[in-house]
């Protein structure tokens, strides 16, 4: 019995100390040296474009038409023309969503409308009852989509941490967020989907200049990436992530990344900053993280600022930032000022949970709210995409 009592507590110290190890994540310096601030009244007249909607997601234009499109995490795409909101759905996915899942992101071919074809990321199950995202893409009939064309499956799905933004970029690649699905190791497993920026061709293809020509991964180590943007200078990519909510007794910690080929951000291993030591060699740092819960969606670039959708914040950032050595191949950032629009500091919010933000063809910056999404306050009208022009 005394052996087996020896055994029982050398085994439970080897699972005990695995666990205690596995889920402590060091925490660096929170990079930018400037402290965020708040206007509820930016100077900007915001209108409504389209209202009475469930939980869009993602809004594309369509180059030289007046139709666009938009996802409703239910599973519809909706068509718009004219700024005039179709009855009908331009396609229904039979989904049945839940927790942070659904229908998520939507893009349009970079050669479109030479080559017609809508990518769409979304969550589904399986034959044998799993869980995952995938990405497909369907030719555009004018009043509907066509048939579906699968370009990446099996991305790792749970209740949470979808990512789901997908985005062409300016080398006419595709890239695709994708979240950790509530299991944080799989960030770092370079043989697994989850936490991980993809990078494909149109028609789904690995390039051969990934950082490894036989795998889509471009970059490695995120939580819960939403947002996809490039600088209109400098060409480089930005991501926002969401930061923990709850593991190793850690919450906020939202960042923005720039993202390089090959980067690995080092979640769950740390998160922040770190300017020496392993950490510093070994993982890229953030360029922005938050000490107060932001989590930030969708983002654009628009009129030389950053402007970044908030969920728990509730409100439109606008980052200034100034880019050094420019002509480098790799610029660094200066952050000047982080400016939370449409909310006070105190915590009242003109609009509510704001999912992404878009640039149109017509010089609006568009915004859209997702109060219907079980985690906010739904106003009247709402669902709604906003938007405004700075002049």
């Amino acid at each position: 019995m005394k052996n087996i009592a020896i055994i029982s507590c050398l085994v439970l110290l080897m699972f005990g100390s695995g666990v205690m190890a596995q889920s402590r994540i060091e925490v660096g310096n929170y990079p930018q040296t400037v402290n965020d601030s708040f206007n509820k009244n930016p100077g900007v007249e915001v209108e409504t474009w389209l209202q009475n909607l469930e939980v869009p997601w993602d809004l594309v234009f369509l180059p030289d038409s007046k139709r666009s499109l938009f996802t409703e995490r239910k599973g519809l795409v909706r068509h718009v023309k004219a700024g005039k909101l179709q009855e009908k759905a331009y396609l229904k996915l039979d989904l049945n969503p839940g927790g942070e899942n659904g229908l998520m992101g939507i893009t349009l071919h970079p050669e479109f409308p030479d080559v017609p074809y809508v990518y769409l990321m979304y969550t589904y199950h399986s034959k044998t009852g799993n869980l995952y995202n995938r990405v497909s893409r369907f030719k555009d009939l004018g009043e509907r989509a066509g048939t579906e064309e699968i370009i990446i499956d099996q991305i790792p799905a749970g209740n949470y941490h979808a990512g789901g933004r997908i985005e062409f970029g300016p080398d006419q690649m595709l890239y695709i967020t994708t979240g950790d699905s509530g299991q944080k190791d799989l960030a770092q497993q370079q043989n697994n989907l989850a936490g991980k920026i993809l990078r494909l061709t149109a028609q789904g293809k690995i390039p051969t200049d990934n950082p490894d020509p036989d795998s889509p991964i471009y970059s490695s180590g995120h939580r819960n990436p939403q947002g996809l943007a490039w600088h209109p200078q400098t060409k480089e990519l930005f991501i926002s992530d969401h930061g923990p909510s709850g593991e190793a007794g850690l919450r906020a910690k939202d960042r923005i990344k720039v993202v390089r080929s090959g980067a690995n951000f080092g979640w769950p291993v740390k998160i922040g900053a770190f300017v020496t030591g392993i950490y510093q060699q070994k993982y890229a740092n953030p360029l922005i993280m938050w000490r107060k819960t932001v989590p930030p969606s969708g983002m654009t670039f628009y009129q030389n600022s950053l402007f970044v959708a908030t969920l728990g914040s509730q409100s439109l950032v606008k980052i200034d930032l100034k880019t050094l050595a420019a002509d480098s191949s790799q610029p660094d950032y200066q952050i000047e000022k982080i400016e939370h629009w449409f909310r006070k500091k105190t915590g009242e919010s003109s609009y509510g949970r704001i999912r992404t933000a878009v640039t149109g063809p017509d010089g609006y910056l568009y915004f859209l709210t997702n109060n219907l999404d079980g985690r906010g306050n739904p106003r009247s009208g709402d669902d709604k995409i906003l938007r405004f022009k700075i002049q």
